[in-house]
Formats: C-alpha cells, structure tokens, sequence
C-alpha cells in the first residue's frame, strides 16, 4: 500500500506541475515521508466522544500566567471530558484579523506562551491546528525578503500587472483584489484575496508547497491531531477563471492527504471553505483522497432561520438531501465560530427574501453585516455579524424573558449535536456570549463582535453561580455528556430525519451495530406541540421519563429519545 500511495502522490505532483518539475518536487519531499506514526488507514479516527472547542489562545486570562496555561487549566477543570478535542485558532505571531495574518508559522505569540504550552493540552484534549496556507502577514519575513528580491522568496508571492482583467475571479471581501507595494523592482501590485495585510502565496511555485508541508509536518510533531486548511478555496489562482475551486486546489489537498496516510495516518484533515453546499461537499473527494471533514456551512444560517420563523421546514427538507459520503469522511458541524454568519451557503436552499429577513434580523438584534464585491461591482451580504444568542433572541426580549431566550439558545445547539458528524462548540457559545460591541467600536472590525475574551475570575463565578451563562452552561455541558456516552450519535451512525410537523425537527439515529436508537426530537416554536412516536417505549435520555404513543413536548424543549424496547 505504501509504494502506491508513493506512485499517486508522484502522479499528482506530475499533473499540477509537469513530469519534470514533478519528479523533482517528490525527490526534494523525500525527507518529509519518514512517518511519524505507524500503522494504516482503516477507518475514520472519530467517535461519539469527539466533541472540539473553538477558542482564541487567550480566550480566558488572568494576571499571574500566560493565557495558554489558564486556557488549559480552566478547560481540564470545567469542561474535560465532555469536550475532549481544542481548536486552538492561530496561536503564531500576528499582525491582523486576531491571528490570520501570520507572521511566522513555527513560533508561538509570546503574548500566548509558548510551545510547552501548546504541548502540555495534548496530555488532556486532542488538538486541531490551523493551516492558514492560502496567505500570510505583509510583516513576516517571507514577505520582506520577497520586497527586496532576495531569493527563494522573490517567487513565493503573485504579483499580478494592474490593467489584468480580473473579473472573473470569486471575491470574499469588499476590498480590492490587488494591492500595490514598492519593491526593489518599483512598484508591482500583489494579489491579496482578503485584505492588504494578507499576502496571498504563489504555490504554483512548487518550493511553496515543500514549505507547507514542512509546516504540516512540524504541527503534527507538537501534537496537532486535525489540520485545519483555511480558506482553502482560494489557494490556487488562474487569470481569467473565478481562481476558486480549481482542480489544482484539489489536486494540492490530495497531494497533502498522501503524505499524512504516509507519515501520520490518523490526522485529519478539515477543509474551510464558506461556499454553497454542493461546492463545499467537493473537498471530500472521492471519499478516501482529500479531506476527512468539511464545515458544515449551511448549518448556521439553517438553524437560525428555524428558529426565527418557528418553522423546519428548509431544515428538515435540506438534512434530508445529506448522503453520507463514506465510511471516511464526516461533516463538522457547528453553529458559531470566530468568524460570522455566512450567506453564501443558503444560496438556493432559502429564498432570497427570507436570507434579506435574516439580515435585517442581525441589524435590529444589533449586530452588522459584511459585504463581497460582485464580479459586475455591485456588492451583496456576505456574512452576518453577531453573537449567535443574539443573533436568535433580540437582546431586549432575553432581557425581560431571560429563560425563554435560554431554551430557545439551547435548542438550535441540541440539533447541531444530534446531526451526524463531529460537533464544533466556539467558546463563548458554551455559556450564551452576547454581543461584544463595545470591542467593535475599539477595532472598527465587525466581526470583533463575538470574539470578546474573558478574565477568569469572572467568566468562572458566571459559570458556577445563578446567572444566563451559568444556566445556559449547565445546559450545554449536560447536553455534551448524554452526546458522548450515546453510540447513537457516533458521526457515522446511521441518521434519517423524519417529519414530524414544520415545529418539530426530527432526526433518527442508530448505532453502526444497530443496537442503540435515538429519536432526537427539537421543538422550534413557543407552543405545545404532541409528537407521536412508534410503537415501543422510549426513554429521554435528558430527563430519564419514559414515553409511549405519543409525546407532548413543551415549548422549545429537546426530548433525545432512547428506544428501550
């Protein structure tokens, strides 16, 4: 199996760069392909025990240690083992988009800590890693050789002649394509897909990919289980195409696949790319050959129209059409992150109308929203910016109805855990965060909002004492502990989603060896609403109360019903 593994990646190479400069690129890799791991590919390295944390380096601190250290702790104390995988988001030296413009790919923020720290969590949680590969900071040394030509770096970046036609090309931001830079040359302008401080890298030279997976490599030597291919999409560019999705991108993620199923066959890969659905389930390829996980996209902005119109219907109608691709592939499903609320990936699962009533539900329940330029210089809502509580409660009614904007929040959180795949909890979403605007007004950045950090005395007397965050953890966390200890909700139990009425969504799932089902059920409206269920008796694993015939669930109440007999 190795040697054709070696065969296909040789191939690969060969069709992205030529036979010539292919072969040699494989040559040049050879140091690379020593493994690090022993064994083969055999099966998808998740179960119903996966459960990953999204958070920022410093999403919790106190004065007295580094902020990776009291991550660590506060999360081994207060979450551990109901969350048993960390995301942490780019935790390298910076310079804009909270560590998406990174500076230097092998080094910790020392504002963070330091490696022993990264270190230290893979003792406790399995850790995912960004690959932020499509672009780096107009800061790091890369880019400043590249200014003043010093090779290897003079052809690590695209510049691109100002008058190209460039119309074609997909654009996430409103912001222009290229950007100009004096150089030692004079003035050339670079191709920056997302802002002037991002510089996209030129992996058609293929001494840039021999550096990603160098880089690859040295995450998985400090404990990276998952890599996570940021805004892969973008990564390959061609004049007079949209220069997304193209096949060199795919053949890149291939070529990457190869060589973890040669030197660490149980890390995996997790693809982000914030685009419609059909084109998002591509990066799974044929199943076993890109990646083993893709963002559910759709997943956010689904649920949160549930939600606002009390209604299942597109939800009930697009979980439906998922066919599970493979016994090696699964979905990250998630219902926050870092970033905002994408658009994109309704596109033609919601009407146009009920996505602008989406927007206009963001803009009153105080959030913003983002703009992408069009190729015909129109723009159009991209992503909308607000915390997802507030997004599905106005912040005036959690005020006067506080345990009512609860059960509502908990809900749109229990379908995401019922669905089949591996479930992504951004940190805040933990215990409810809310609107952080005053962030925003410090930044000028909208999506500033949900990314408030929080001091550690605080944040843990919230937690453990009789308030919205404290109620709205002590929900998640028991939600969490029935989703791990159910086979049921193993990411490739079987699932069937069943109708059960527009205020109800219903998902069936049972276990890979058919011993253990679960009819999760999520009332979306503020009504009563009776459920009849078949023949048998079914346990809530929620509440341990036994049902027959029927179920009358109470306004915005999950009931996870256990077959018993």
């Amino acid at each position: 199996m190795t040697k054709s593994i070696h065969d296909a990646l040789q191939a690969k190479l060969n069709r992205i760069y030529g036979d010539d400069i292919g072969q040699a690129t494989y040559e040049k890799m050879s140091s690379l392909l020593q493994p690090l791991q022993s064994g083969t590919v055999e099966k998808l390295a998740v179960s119903e025990k996966d459960v990953i944390l999204i958070c920022y380096g410093d999403h919790v601190h106190d004065e007295d240690h580094p902020p990776l250290h009291v991550l660590h702790h506060f999360l081994k104390k207060y979450v551990h083992p109901q969350v048993n995988t960390i995301h942490i988001l780019p935790f390298y030296p910076w310079s804009s988009d909270d560590g998406f413009s990174v500076i230097d790919y092998y080094q910790v923020d020392t504002a963070l800590g330091n490696w022993q720290h990264i270190t230290a969590m893979k003792d406790d949680f399995r850790l995912m890693f960004d690959a932020v590969f499509n672009h780096m900071s107009a800061q790091s040394s890369w880019f400043q050789k590249y200014l003043i030509g010093q090779a290897p770096y003079d052809k690590y970046f695209i510049d691109i002649a100002p008058e190209t036609d460039l119309t074609a090309v997909v654009r996430p931001r409103a912001l222009p394509l290229l950007t100009p830079f004096e150089t030692h040359e004079g003035i050339k302008h670079i191709w920056t897909t997302f802002s002037p401080d991002q510089i996209d890298l030129n992996v058609e030279n293929p001494d840039v990919l021999l550096e990603f997976l160098k880089i690859i490599r040295f995450y998985i030597e400090n404990g990276a289980e998952f890599i996570r291919l940021d805004a892969i999409a973008f990564l390959w560019k061609k004049i007079g195409t949209s220069s997304i999705h193209l096949d060199e991108t795919h053949l890149i993620i291939q070529v990457m696949r190869d060589v973890l199923n040669l030197i660490a066959p149980d890390v995996l890969i997790i693809t982000e790319t914030n685009v419609p659905h059909d084109e998002n389930i591509n990066y799974f390829g044929n199943g076993i050959n890109e990646a083993q996980m893709v963002y559910q996209f759709p997943l956010p902005p689904l649920i949160l129209h549930t939600m606002a119109a009390g209604d299942s219907t597109h939800l009930t109608n697009w979980a439906k059409s998922l066919d599970p691709i493979g016994e090696r592939t699964t979905f990250f499903n998630f219902t926050a992150s870092h970033d905002g609320i994408g658009l994109r990936p309704v596109t033609g699962i919601l009407t146009q109308v009920e996505i602008d009533r989406l927007v206009q539900r963001t803009q009153t329940h105080g959030g913003n929203v983002s703009y992408k330029a069009n190729g015909d210089g129109s723009q159009s809502p991209y992503e909308m910016n607000i915390t997802y509580f507030d997004a599905i409660t106005d912040p005036n009614i959690t005020a006067s109805h506080p345990q009512s904007a609860i059960k509502r929040f908990v809900v749109a959180q229990a379908i995401q855990l019922s669905l089949a795949g591996v479930p992504g909890i951004y940190f805040s979403s933990l215990f409810g965060g809310r609107n952080w605007n005053e962030g925003v007004a410090e930044s000028g950045r909208f999506r500033t909002i949900n990314r408030e950090k929080f001091k550690l005395d605080s944040l843990t007397a919230d937690l453990t004492g009789d308030t919205l965050r404290g109620k709205v953890f002590k929900h998640m966390i028991a939600l969490l502990e029935k989703r791990r200890s159910t086979p049921a909700f193993h990411p490739l139990a079987s699932q069937t989603v069943v109708n059960r009425g527009s205020e109800v969504f219903a998902v069936l799932r049972q276990s890979q060896d058919e011993e253990h089902t679960v009819l999760a059920l999520h009332n979306v409206t503020a009504n009563t609403v009776t459920v009849d269920l078949e023949d048998g008796h079914w346990q809530d694993l929620l509440t341990s109360e036994t049902h027959t015939g029927s179920i009358a669930l109470q306004p915005y109440q999950v009931a996870w019903l256990n077959r018993v007999s």
